[in-house]
């Protein structure tokens, strides 16, 4: 099985560069929360842009030095949720940003139910199957984009931010969606299966 597969990584190729990095992303987030809560937007803006370097940076390496591992498989995705959803939550509860750049609640509830669905969702087609691969899709990658974007429109005090963070939102149902349309996919190949064996 998938997950089962990937356990046999070495202590050693698990803890390589790419997946310092990754782990290094993780430890940033509640410096860059810490940074939002203290109205010190510049440095938060500074983490944040960091963490969107170190995205980019630990999958290069993984990919060009034959890095890839267990641990940054699961890592990765991880340590981007952790970032963006904390984001989301802590720029809309905050009272020290400017009233027409606080993020109106529905943004997070949209992004955080979306996120929660896909893991439900994985774990449902994991027993079912026993098997999951979750490959990003285009629709994935555009949605992380204009929510990274969202953040940074924000950081920044862009004036019309709203904008860009109801495109993440329309992004984000469409790529939930998107996800669970692929996750109907997995399940009925398992019944048609089940069916053609017995």
């Amino acid at each position: 099985m998938y997950i089962l597969a990937y356990t046999k990584d070495a202590p050693d190729k698990m803890m390589n560069l790419a997946n310092k990095i990754t782990i290094s992303r993780i430890i940033l987030t509640p410096i860059f929360i810490t940074a939002i809560v203290y109205s010190r937007m510049d440095i938060a803006l500074v983490l944040f842009t960091l963490a969107i370097i170190s995205d980019g940076l630990d999958g290069f390496i993984a990919r060009t030095l034959n890095q890839k591992t267990a641990l940054g498989t699961i890592l990765d995705p991880i340590a981007d949720k952790i970032l963006l959803i904390s984001a989301f939550i802590c720029l809309s509860l905050v009272n020290n940003v400017p009233p027409h750049l606080k993020l109106p609640p529905y943004v997070p509830i949209i992004v955080i139910s979306r996120d929660a669905i896909i893991v439900l969702g994985s774990v449902v087609v994991y027993f079912i199957k026993g098997d999951v691969k979750i490959e990003p899709s285009f629709w994935g990658k555009f949605t992380t984009f204009f929510q990274m974007m969202t953040i940074i429109s924000i950081l920044v005090k862009f004036n019309h931010a709203e904008i860009v963070w109801d495109i993440a939102a329309v992004l984000t149902i469409i790529s939930g969606a998107d996800y669970m349309i692929k996750g109907s996919r997995a399940l009925s190949e398992v019944s048609i299966n089940n069916k053609t064996r017995h």
